[in-house]
């Protein structure tokens, strides 16, 4: 009997070490198959042009294709859940902004099946966006203090944002607090179709990161009142802060990172947040992601990690405060 033991503890731990080898080598040959490249929202936002953008460089550097696979619904939940449940090989991977840390808070959703602080791997966040609260060129509001005005004038004034639980969600309700007024939120599934409510005129306003919106503010179709950050952005320096204009402590700054699932091994971490820091180093994309309105950030993994915390904590605390739930 206890030979027989000792054969099966012989059996099990040679077991884990030809595992633990062959997981190495995997690590070691990482990537030899294509890469998914998820993005949980629609084609044509900026998180998806970010991830196109990526996707291009890193397959060259790589030398395997890098698909973007586009898996909407949910404020992100969708997506997010898919990349969760993957295995952590490195083929599955998650392009996500800063919607991740936040939608299941004010989603209030008990089975999206994954720990957004513990469920995931970071890898690099790869750039950092200001918002901006932006105004139909129809809309007759030029101004913070118009859009005010509005929303005291006895009309319930609504603002789109490109999903519940997002990072623009919130900003709307600190400012409708930071006002004194009432918003009515319109919640969309993805940048694109938030967007293109406000140029036909169905909702006045949005809060919104640059990127997207660019393009009409250069043609007058849209018109930018203020954006939320401490200090104006460069992207935008002729646009006022919230700060300026009266509403302080209104500030939200999104973020974009990547991610794998769970465990994913540190040494494909250390190969992927190695080729990012090199992709955003690139003048090519800098000035690409500045069009988009975004600035490359980099880093060690950690820095993503933290950020994703910091983000859940202090806007867990805003929504309770406010009570803020999904549409």
């Amino acid at each position: 009997m206890k030979q027989t033991r000792r054969l099966a503890v012989a059996a099990a731990i040679s077991m884990a070490a030809a595992c633990a080898s062959g997981l190495a080598w995997a690590a070691d040959s990482y990537p030899v198959k294509p890469i998914t490249l998820v993005v949980a929202y629609p084609a044509g936002g900026d998180t998806d042009a970010l991830a196109r953008l990526f996707a291009e460089k890193l397959s060259t550097r790589v030398g395997q294709p890098v698909v973007v696979d586009n898996r909407p619904g949910a404020s992100g939940i969708i997506g997010s859940a898919y990349v969760s449940k993957a295995t952590p090989d490195g083929y599955t991977l998650l392009l996500a902004p800063s919607t991740f840390s936040i939608a299941q808070l004010v989603l209030k959703t008990n089975g999206s099946g994954y720990d957004v602080l513990n469920g995931f791997t970071p890898i690099v966040q790869t750039g950092s966006q200001p918002l901006f609260l932006v105004a139909g060129g129809n809309s007759g509001l030029s101004t913070v203090k118009d859009a005010v005005a509005a929303a005291k004038g006895g009309k319930t004034l609504s603002y789109a944002s490109p999903g519940s639980g997002s990072p623009m969600h919130i900003l709307g309700e600190m400012f409708a607090r930071a006002s004194g007024t009432t918003l009515a939120h319109v919640p969309y599934k993805g940048v694109a179709p938030a967007i293109n409510d406000v140029l036909g005129g169905h909702v006045p306003v949005t809060f919104i990161t640059l990127g997207p919106v660019a393009p009409y503010i250069a043609n007058g179709k849209l018109r930018p009142l203020a954006v939320a950050s401490a200090q104006r952005s460069p992207l935008a320096p002729n646009v006022p802060t919230l700060a300026e204009q009266g509403y302080k402590d209104v500030e939200v700054t999104a973020w974009n990172g990547l991610w794998g699932p769970r465990n994913l091994p540190p040494e494909i971490v250390k190969t992927l947040n190695g080729h990012f820091n090199e992709i955003l180093k690139m003048p090519e994309i800098v000035s690409r992601m500045a069009v988009l309105g975004t600035t490359p950030v980099g880093g060690d993994a950690d820095v993503l990690g933290k950020t994703n915390a910091a983000d859940y904590a202090r806007f867990g605390k805003v929504i309770k405060e406010l009570g803020i739930q999904a549409d």
